[in-house]
C-alpha cells in the first residue's frame, strides 16, 4: 500500500496565514498539519508516500525532503495548475504503479488508528476504492454519500443544492431524521482510479472534480466500500479551526468537510 497527499492547495480561507506558507504546512501543537499526516500513515505501516504540492511547493519539499528522517520514502510531484482534485492524483500514476493507495488531502486530521481501520475494511472484499464519511442529520454541510446495505457507495451528491435535498427527499434518498453521511476526504483505490480521472470534464464549478470520478466508477460497476470515521476528525479549513487545534482543544468531531 502507498499513499498520495493532496497538498497543492493555497487554503485562501486562511486568509493571511497562507500568504507565504501553503495550508498544511500551517503549525498545529509545534509541527506542520502535513507532518500529523505522514505520522499516521507510517504507523499504519505506509512508507512510500507522494505528495502532490503546488502554491509554495518549496516550503514543503525543503521540510519534508526524501522522508528519510521520518522512516518514508517521499516522491513529489507539482500541481502547477490547481484545476480540482479529480486531476491532482494523476501526477502520481507512475509512482502508483500497480499498487493499491491511501489518497488523502493534506489538511484532514483523524486519529492515527483511523489509516489501519481503512486498509482493513478495503481488504474485506475486492473494492476498486473506498471513502470515507462522517454523519450528522443536517444535510446542507458538504457532499452526500448514499450506500446500501452493504455500506457500499452507490450515489454521491457533491455540494447539494437546496433544489437537490428538496429532489433526494422526493426520491425517499434522504430520509427524516436519517443519519446524512459526508465525505471525510481520505480514501482507498486501486489504481483503475486513474481510468476515470482520465475522462472527467469539468464540473460548473470550473474544476475537475474527485466525486465525479467515484460516481463514474459506481455507474461502471465497481464496489466503493464506505467505512464511517470513528472518534477525532478535523477538516482544518480556516483559522478558527486551527486556533482550536493549537489550544490542545482536538474535539471528538468537526462540521462536515466542503470538499
Amino acid at each position: 500500500m502507498k499513499a498520495v497527499v493532496l497538498a497543492a492547495g493555497k487554503g485562501t480561507r486562511m486568509r493571511e496565514l497562507t500568504q507565504e506558507i501553503p495550508k498544511p504546512m500551517l503549525s498545529v501543537q509545534g509541527r506542520p498539519i502535513l507532518e500529523h499526516i505522514l505520522e499516521g500513515l507510517r504507523g499504519a505501516g505506509i512508507t512510500d508516500v507522494f505528495i502532490v504540492t503546488g502554491f509554495r511547493a518549496d516550503v514543503v519539499e525543503a521540510h519534508f525532503g526524501d522522508g528519510n528522517r521520518w522512516g518514508l520514502h517521499i516522491q513529489y510531484g507539482r500541481q502547477v495548475v490547481q484545476d480540482g482534485t479529480g486531476k491532482a492524483p494523476e501526477l502520481a500514476k507512475a509512482f502508483v504503479g500497480s499498487d493499491d493507495f491511501l489518497l488523502t488531502y493534506g489538511d484532514i486530521l483523524v486519529r492515527p488508528e483511523t489509516y489501519p481501520q481503512m486498509l482493513k475494511r478495503f481488504r474485506e472484499a475486492k473494492f476498486s476504492g473506498l471513502v470515507t464519511v462522517t454523519g450528522s442529520q443536517d444535510v446542507t454541510q458538504g457532499g452526500l454519500n448514499f450506500f446500501d446495505d452493504a455500506f457500499c457507495l452507490t450515489r454521491l451528491v457533491e455540494k447539494p443544492t437546496h433544489g437537490q435535498i428538496e429532489e433526494l427527499k422526493k426520491e425517499g434518498w434522504l430520509k427524516p431524521g436519517a443519519t446524512a453521511w459526508y465525505n471525510a476526504g481520505i480514501y482507498v483505490f486501486s489504481p483503475v482510479l486513474f481510468e476515470f480521472t482520465a475522462r472527467l470534464q469539468k464540473s460548473p464549478r470550473g474544476e475537475y472534480e474527485l466525486t465525479d470520478a467515484l460516481n463514474a466508477l459506481v455507474a461502471a460497476g465497481h464496489r466503493i466500500a464506505g467505512m464511517q470515521i470513528a472518534g477525532r476528525w478535523v477538516d482544518v479549513r480556516d483559522p478558527e479551526v486551527l486556533a482550536s487545534l493549537e489550544k490542545g482543544d482536538l474535539p471528538l468531531s468537526q462540521a462536515p468537510s466542503k470538499k
